[in-house]
């Protein structure tokens, strides 16, 4: 069959589907694009233009003067005061019209002899230079006239916004923070959680039905609600010790308990499915449980571990709350969302830190969902096919 039969084959709710997931993998492509392509632009880009407009330039009005009635010449029956209206951070720029009105900021186009009336007369070139004439003197009330142009900006894109976000504005040291944080609350948890699925699959142990139950109940307790009293029992464990009250291990340690209902729960769906003579043919081999465990049912479970891994990870790394409690707000502890909270009340109107931020911010999740999303489905959904 060749593959334009195969394409017309396929069904009209398969194609629907695909499209259905086509739209929403568009629909969340869009907003992180925006992010990125701001995060990039020149901070005056980014308050005139959207940054769908970034590639093509963009054109905003800006206001300036002419010359002084001291600085006019006469040329013959014409009085002339000459100058450029591009000055500063402004020359070199194109401009595309001009006006002298608010209203009416482009009323005409760039080297139009404009008719201000009264015998004024106004002409603006693309490069910035202006020649204002009248056919009397000019007096204080007509020099010095206000005008406004429209400049053309070619795009421009730099890097400094994240030069500025990663060295100046501490983001640099909370994406180093959220990283020790995340990786080890990642893995301990993965590692704890099967050792538990294995045990709860293929052990026999007086208790285990209950051991389930309680797992599977866990699951739905709020996190608000057992936060004070872990919170308690760390302060407690922490003075009788007498160690610090704000330290990695102890975050690492609530975010381990917090996500191992989930953990069990999914990787034992996982590891129960897995074939039995497998694991008998290995037991009349000799083999012990740990050996079982670590040479079949770990390289068998990787789709498993993976969909844990992603979900553990970006809960981790989202987090905002537990943080704040284990480890504080200082400067030396705070994470990443911590300090794009903190630039959303200090620089709220600087888009182009905030962009940048919150690209840095996502870019490590979606490395990771990326990297290992094809283990997603296949690791949820093994238990669900097999018999456990």
């Amino acid at each position: 069959m060749t593959l334009s039969g195969s394409f017309f084959k396929i069904g009209p709710a398969r194609l629907f589907v695909h499209a259905c997931v086509l739209l929403i993998v568009i629909i969340w492509l869009i907003p992180t694009l925006g992010i990125f392509v701001s995060a990039l632009r020149d901070k005056d880009q980014i308050v005139v233009s959207g940054w769908w407009t970034s590639f093509v330039g963009s054109t905003r009005t800006v206001a300036a003067r002419v010359g002084a009635a001291a600085d006019q010449k006469q040329e013959g029956p014409l009085y002339v005061i000459a100058g450029n209206v591009l000055q500063g951070d402004l020359a070199g720029r194109a401009i595309s019209a001009f006006g002298t009105r608010i209203q009416q900021p482009s009323a005409y186009k760039v080297g139009e002899n404009a008719d201000l009336g009264d015998g004024l007369n106004l002409q603006v070139n693309t490069d910035g230079t202006y020649r204002y004439t009248k056919t009397a003197a000019f007096t204080d009330d007509d020099a010095g006239r206000r005008v406004y142009v429209a400049i053309s900006t070619p795009p421009e894109f730099t890097l400094d916004n994240y030069k500025t976000v990663l060295t100046g504005e501490g983001i640099g040291q909370s994406f180093i923070n959220s990283l020790t944080v995340t990786i080890p609350a990642t893995i301990i948890p993965i590692l704890i959680a099967a050792f538990a699925a294995y045990a709860l699959s293929w052990m026999e142990f007086p208790g285990r039905a209950l051991i389930i139950a309680l797992v599977v109940g866990l699951i739905v307790v709020p996190l608000q609600m057992s936060l004070i009293p872990l919170l308690r029992l760390y302060n407690i464990v922490g003075a009788a010790l007498d160690a610090p009250s704000k330290t990695y291990p102890g975050i690492w340690l609530a975010h381990t308990a917090f996500g191992m209902p989930l953990a069990i729960y999914l990787l034992r769906a996982y590891i129960a499915g897995l074939p039995k003579e497998i694991i008998e043919s290995a037991r009349v081999d000799g083999a012990t449980d740990f050996e079982i465990f670590v040479k079949i049912v770990l390289p068998l479970s990787f789709p498993a571990l993976a969909s844990f891994a992603i979900f553990q990870f970006l809960w981790v790394w989202n987090d905002l709350l537990v943080a704040m409690v284990f480890l504080g707000t200082d400067r030396q502890h705070l994470v990443l969302t911590g300090s794009l909270n903190a630039l959303l009340g200090s620089r709220g109107g600087n888009w182009e830190i905030l962009t940048a931020s919150a690209f840095v911010t996502i870019i490590v999740p979606l490395l990771v969902f990326f990297g290992l999303q094809r283990y997603l489905v296949r690791g949820l959904l093994a238990g669900s096919v097999k018999g456990g």
